[in-house]
């Protein structure tokens, strides 16, 4: 290449000598030889090279972060396209529901109607028969003449008549006709029409704006707040919240701040937190994963405020036209009640129901799409998150503890955990359904390893055997595998299909004292047991609504004794059955209905905690054992 180059500049320069040089009129020029010249030029085009060259690993990393935003935003719509139709499927069966009950009251009522006025009709006519009858034979004893005759039949039909005549008959209608229909269709047309909608925002990390007296310094102990303006990618501010921003004030050492974001629903938002101790911190701050302009900020905390003074010598003050000046009680979703200790909901029907914890949304204590449940011998409930891309703690007592995950697809990111389980040691295990592998989490919330990589295509649940076996439930590959902590395969079993040892989307996984696995197969309605080597055992339930049966079943639990509680997504209810799987019973959930419950455990006290993932919190319910 760069011989071509050097043969060109040699041709060219011949091309372009000066003719008064070349007649000797210029002689006083400064001259040089042409190889210098070109090696100066070759130098030169070599440095362009290089630098241009140098350009090409950020181009690079900007490819691959817009490849796995690209996949992100594919997976996100085809997550939400399965709630769309998870959700409308649920109406449909919720309306066909309804039809039935308004037909059935329809025929009740109408047969009790039916009944009273048939009962009356047939009297009446049974009345008018029996007077023609004896009005009939009188007439033809009359008409005979026969004095015998008539002597007989005034003695046999005339008290009869009498009778007949005297009788008090209901000739007034002792029911009427109304049958009415109320339907509320056009509320209700309303209401479908603007039911659900896309939630998004054009905001962008390059351009997002943070301000406010706790970028750079705050005091131990007190509340610090920063203020987040998102933009879009021309500068324009945001005026609609609902960003997904995460926020962490750190040490090298990893410690945690105490913080929450607070969303202004006018594309502002606050974070607010409080440093326990002082030091140097550093406060990383993202919007979509993204690191927001500036950040990660340094951040000092002392212990008295006249230290974090500005230079000036006064503290700084946030200015008046900072975007989080306005009254924050507009739009601020406050949390304080729903960490607290829950009180004991008040039921108007008595059901086993202690408390329920948790809204839609993105803050702690809340949920979009809550999937695996898992409770430990600490006394600890955990709640996979799956669209909010983390796990949440909580005390038996449903007291928020704390969480972790960060949105993404490098390990010890999570993109979409659908199971969660406690190993023995103490270790988290999470599946994470679109990386396609198992987190195992310290149970600080740090990442330590994964495992299924390259061998998982969706795995949904996780459970520990007695082995402390890792089990996961791949939905998509409909198989079990189970491997040991640090990665190796120690087996697996099952394939597509609706044979003893086949599956059709298994969700959810639970071992009990025998070590036998029990698992859940969502789309053959039944439950599945399976010794440790992967041998089939026993299956139980069908498809449909009375006792034993099931409309998709997900989460999966075994008490001490070796009952199974089962929670059937489709009925929106909870069944127990034994060992064997008869059915038992059912929990009582009718003054707080289900909606679609997904992952179900057993807490240390010996309650049912379930995921109500169609409402949008999880549930702590009373189970005798």
């Amino acid at each position: 290449m760069f011989q071509y180059i050097l043969e060109w500049f040699k041709i060219s320069a011949l091309f372009f000598l000066c003719v008064d040089c070349m007649n000797g009129e210029h002689a006083e020029h400064p001259t040089d030889s042409l190889e210098n010249i070109v090696d100066q030029h070759l130098a030169a085009l070599q440095d362009r090279v290089d630098s241009a060259k140098n350009r090409l690993p950020q181009i690079r990393e900007a490819v691959q972060c817009l490849r796995d935003i690209l996949q992100q935003l594919n997976s996100q719509r085809s997550s939400i396209e399965e709630d769309i139709h998870s959700s409308f499927s649920e109406l449909h069966k919720t309306l066909d529901t309804r039809k039935s009950v308004l037909l059935m009251e329809l025929e009740v009522t109408y047969g009790l109607k039916q009944k009273v006025l048939q009962a009356q009709l047939d009297t009446l006519l049974q009345e008018e028969a029996a007077i023609n009858y004896n009005c009939s034979l009188t007439g033809e004893a009359l008409d005979g003449g026969n004095k015998a005759v008539i002597l007989q039949t005034h003695k046999d039909v005339g008290e009869r008549l009498s009778d007949l005549a005297s009788q008090g008959l209901p000739l007034q209608p002792e029911e009427n006709d109304q049958l009415d229909l109320m339907m509320e269709i056009e509320g209700l047309r309303k209401s479908i029409h603007n039911l659900g909608t896309i939630v998004t925002t054009n905001a962008v990390a390059s351009q997002t704006e943070v301000s406010g007296d706790g970028l750079e310094q705050c005091v131990v102990g007190q509340l610090a707040t920063v203020i987040i303006s998102t933009r879009d990618k021309s500068g324009g501010l945001c005026k609609t919240g609902n960003a997904i921003i995460s926020a962490e004030v750190c040490t090298p050492g990893g410690s945690v701040a105490d913080g929450e974001i607070v969303d202004l629903k006018n594309g502002t938002y606050e974070f607010q937190y409080t440093v326990k101790k002082e030091g140097n911190f550093s406060l990383a701050l993202r919007l979509y994963d993204q690191h927001i302009k500036g950040s990660p900020f340094q951040l000092k905390v002392t212990t008295n405020a006249a230290s974090t003074g500005s230079s000036d010598g006064g503290a700084r003050k946030r200015s008046a036209k900072s975007p989080g000046s306005r009254s924050r009680q507009k739009g601020v979703r406050r949390g304080g009640s729903l960490f607290s200790t829950p009180k004991k909901k008040v039921n108007p029907i008595e059901d086993d129901l202690i408390f329920r914890i948790g809204t839609k949304g993105r803050n702690k204590g809340e949920f979009t799409n809550l999937q695996g449940v898992a409770a430990c011998s600490e006394g600890k409930i955990l709640i996979a998150d799956s669209n909010n891309q983390c796990v949440q703690i909580f005390s038996n007592t449903g007291e928020f503890h704390s969480r972790f995950g960060v949105r993404g697809r490098s390990p010890g990111q999570l993109q979409r955990p659908t199971g969660v389980a406690v190993h023995p040691n103490g270790d988290i295990i999470i599946a994470d359904y679109d990386n396609k592998w198992v987190s195992i989490f310290s149970s600080e919330g740090k990442y330590k390893a994964k495992l299924g990589s390259g061998r998982l295509m969706g795995p949904k649940g996780v459970s520990v055997d007695q082995n402390g076996h890792v089990i996961v439930v791949d939905n998509k590959a409909c198989t079990v595998f189970i491997f040991q902590p640090s990665g190796k395969l120690v087996t697996k079993f099952g394939s597509r299909g609706n044979g003893d040892r086949q599956f059709a989307g298994p969700h959810f996984a639970a071992v009990n004292n025998n070590n036998e696995i029990i698992i859940t197969d969502f789309h053959n309605h039944s439950v599945k047991v399976f010794n440790a080597d992967g041998e089939f055992l026993l299956k139980f339930g069908s498809n449909g609504e009375g006792n034993g049966q099931f409309n998709a079943p997900t989460g999966v639990a075994v008490d001490v004794n070796g009952n199974i509680i089962v929670a059937d997504w489709g009925n929106s209810r909870i069944q127990v059955f034994d060992g064997s799987g008869s059915f038992l019973s059912y929990i009582n959930t009718a003054a707080d209905p289900l909606y679609g419950p997904q992952g179900l455990a057993l807490t240390s006290d010996g309650h049912v905690v379930v995921a109500d993932s169609g409402n949008h919190c999880f549930k702590v319910y009373r189970y005798l054992q």
